[in-house]
């Protein structure tokens, strides 16, 4: 599989229909591979709790668009503030485990997203009303 704008531009089609705002796209074969890997396209106005992934550390790199990634501290209040955008060489952002974080989407963006495996949903402990 090749990923081009044909495969974004799909993507981006199903996250338009998605009330979420966003898709997913799995390059892993289970959501019990070792390495989740996906492209992730988000939309602006798409709502994603800060949240936090304890057992692994999470690395985004944007292939097109532009959105800022925000850390958190344990109280909720805005510590750093990463823009991505290519065209001023921002490409990606490395997450440590057990960092609070969250998006802001400025335009249609989609990431190549990786973390650990295997895929483990979010608990009410890691998110931050």
């Amino acid at each position: 599989m090749i990923i081009n704008n044909e495969l974004l531009d799909e993507i981006t089609v199903k996250a338009e229909e998605s009330p979420r705002l966003r898709m997913n796209f799995n390059l892993h074969d289970s959501l019990d591979a070792k390495a989740q890997r996906l492209i992730n396209v988000l939309l602006p106005g798409t709502v994603l709790p800060i949240h936090r992934h304890r057992h692994t550390a999470e690395t985004y790199v944007l292939l097109r668009g532009k959105m800022f990634v925000v850390f958190y501290n344990d109280l909720g209040a805005q510590i750093e503030r990463y823009l991505l955008d290519p065209t001023i060489g921002n490409y990606g952002v490395q997450i440590p485990a057990g960092q609070w974080h969250g998006i802001e989407v400025i335009e249609p963006s989609a990431i190549f997203e990786v973390k650990d495996g295997p895929y483990t949903p979010l608990q009410p402990e890691d998110m931050l009303d």
